[in-house]
């Protein structure tokens, strides 16, 4: 297991994006759905504050950090499809809902999220 789990920012949509994220790939789950124990800046008491959760086998952190920071193209995930029908379902699936389509296959999903689909 690695050592460095990224650590993506949300306001308040922590939860609804690790559960997306972890309906595309295999070998995902959601670890542990942490909540607010008092009211602070990302959120009222017993909203989601953390989710911890496995993707494609990789470590993640979703926080509910309050204030929305938006993502740049100077982190991005790259995912290896093994054929055009896996490309075509993460493409179609990341783009649903407000994502954006890009050059050279990349794209941004709808939480702004930066991503390289590639067979």
């Amino acid at each position: 297991m690695s050592k460095i789990t990224p650590c993506l920012w949300f306001d308040g949509e922590a939860e609804e994006a690790a559960n997306f994220y972890v309906s595309l790939l295999p070998d995902s789950k959601i670890e542990v759905v942490q909540r607010n124990s008092v009211d602070s800046p990302g959120g009222k008491a017993g909203t989601v504050l953390v989710v911890e959760f496995t993707l494609g086998g990789q470590r993640f952190i979703a926080l509910n950090g309050g204030m929305r920071f938006e993502y740049t193209h100077a982190v991005s995930f790259k995912i290896d499809c093994a054929d055009q029908v896996e490309v075509d379902r993460l493409w179609d699936a990341l783009l649903a809902n407000g994502g954006q389509a890009e050059r050279c296959g990349w794209l941004k999903d709808r939480y702004g999220l930066s991503w390289q689909i590639v067979p």
